[in-house]
């Protein structure tokens, strides 16, 4: 088992670039493993520019603008093979790619989801933000089981042979205007947050990489 991770930032990147790359890691880990070979483990930083990436059991009509108004908005609509509804990336977000061999870890994908989760619940309290699960959705939420619930991180992945790709897309400094045109994650009753607009000012991106790096490698034992 190698528990190393690998860590990779590529910055600003196309959303469709960053997908090709995965996809190359990714088929790469599937071929070493069949081979029974040792398997790599990456945790990949990025932000894009704005898109709007639709899962695979998502629904299109959950997109609210046509393409008309996509151009004008200066975004572009992608269909992906993760899981997962409708959402958006952007500039401001930090979008986080593991590409995991979980039997590298002993973990199954459901033990996964709950530690990615539970690094960015560490991480946002690192901040002072109080953050939570919520039921039947995965992500990461503040004020569950209120009126004011919302949604602060969403989580999309796809995993063949335990290997992992897609992942999270954390709002940092996010201008959450674009959430407007789509019923993020298939919700219609409740709204997204970012940290920038909890702490009310901007948050250090470096930094905020650092200690969700640190809480990731933590919680999957390097």
């Amino acid at each position: 088992m190698n528990r190393a991770i690998k860590y990779i930032d590529w910055n600003l990147i196309e959303y469709n670039e960053a997908w090709t790359k995965q996809e190359e890691l990714f088929n790469n880990s599937i071929a070493e493993k069949l081979n029974n070979r040792i398997t790599d483990n990456y945790l990949i930083f990025c932000e894009h520019p704005h898109v709007y990436t639709l899962g695979k059991s998502g629904d299109e009509h959950n997109l609210l603008l046509n393409y008309i108004q996509l151009q004008a908005k200066d975004a572009t609509f992608v269909k992906t093979n993760r899981g997962g509804d409708i959402t958006y990336h952007g500039p401001g977000q930090l979008v986080g790619y593991p590409i995991f061999d979980l039997a590298n870890f002993n973990v199954g994908l459901k033990q996964y989801i709950f530690n990615i989760e539970e690094a960015i619940i560490k991480t946002l309290s690192y901040y002072n933000i109080i953050s939570t699960r919520l039921d039947g959705a995965t992500g990461v939420w503040l004020d569950v089981g209120l009126p004011t619930c919302r949604k602060i991180c969403a989580i999309g992945v796809r995993s063949s042979r335990y290997v992992t790709m897609h992942g999270f897309a954390l709002n940092v400094n996010t201008d959450l205007t674009y959430f407007n045109h789509i019923n993020p994650c298939g919700f219609i009753d409740k709204g997204v947050t970012s940290m920038q607009k909890e702490l009310q000012h901007e948050v250090d991106m470096d930094e905020l990489k650092i200690q969700l790096r640190k809480n990731i490698l933590e919680l999957f034992g390097e």
